[in-house]
């Protein structure tokens, strides 16, 4: 009978540990997910591409890890080799970050 007690004691508690194992473990460990989310890429068509202001018009989905709705807007690019070979109504995958005050363009490519 007390075997029977404790083997039942031991069981009731089992998903509890489990559960506040799971929860300090991801405490301490960014979740996958939100690496993922700030290095996707976001879908584009070039608008416009001025080589001399160094920016890019683009109409984009929505950019996730700049919490950011579909839109047209211009950007700044980081580098302005981005711009090299692009026209409009290209489509591309891009990664854009708020440096400062201004919404830069850190990688382009073109879609597949």
């Amino acid at each position: 009978m007390r075997n029977t007690l404790l083997l039942a004691a031991m069981l009731a508690t089992a998903p509890v540990f489990a559960q506040q194992s799971g929860t300090d473990h991801a405490a301490h460990h960014p979740a996958p997910a939100a690496s993922a989310a700030k290095s996707a890429l976001s879908d584009a068509e070039v608008r416009k591409v001025d080589l001399d202001a160094k920016k890019i018009t683009l109409r984009h989905g929505p950019i996730p890890n700049l919490d950011m709705p579909p839109m047209t807007m211009v950007f700044q690019v980081r580098d302005p080799a981005l711009l090299q070979g692009l026209k409009t109504g290209d489509k591309v995958r891009f990664s854009a970050e708020k440096i400062g005050s201004a919404y830069t363009v850190t990688g382009i490519e073109a879609a597949k």
